[in-house]
């Protein structure tokens, strides 16, 4: 995935995930549409992961993106370094309905689950 995020032309900081997500720091140019990069990055890493893992992966529909201020780095990289501890006490729904209230960002949960 690093190589794949490199090779779009933004720099991979931290990637780390469990089976049913993955969490992904990474720095886009300001040239860079969001979603455009995002539908570059799926569609590499799932010809990627069918060819030489799975042949029947493939990502879930849409994705959850939050900006991150420099000084926040490192505690973000810590973050999705403890993904597998993480989850142990804590869901993947759970996880993103508390990042998207904790960042004002508003919701249905139907669409969550």
């Amino acid at each position: 995935m690093g190589g794949t995020i490199r090779g779009l032309g933004a720099i991979p900081e931290s990637i780390g995930g469990v089976e049913d997500h993955v969490h992904v720091l990474l720095g886009l140019r300001a040239t860079h549409g969001l979603s455009d990069f995002m539908r570059e990055l799926k569609k590499a890493t799932s010809v990627w992961a069918v060819k030489k893992h799975d042949d029947t992966f493939g990502w879930q529909d849409g994705y959850a993106a939050f900006s991150v201020s420099y000084t926040h780095l490192p505690s973000v990289k810590t973050y999705i370094e403890n993904q597998v501890e993480h989850h142990r006490h804590c869901t993947f729904g759970d996880e993103l309905k508390r990042l998207m209230e904790k960042n004002g960002v508003q919701f249905d949960p139907q669409d969550l689950e």
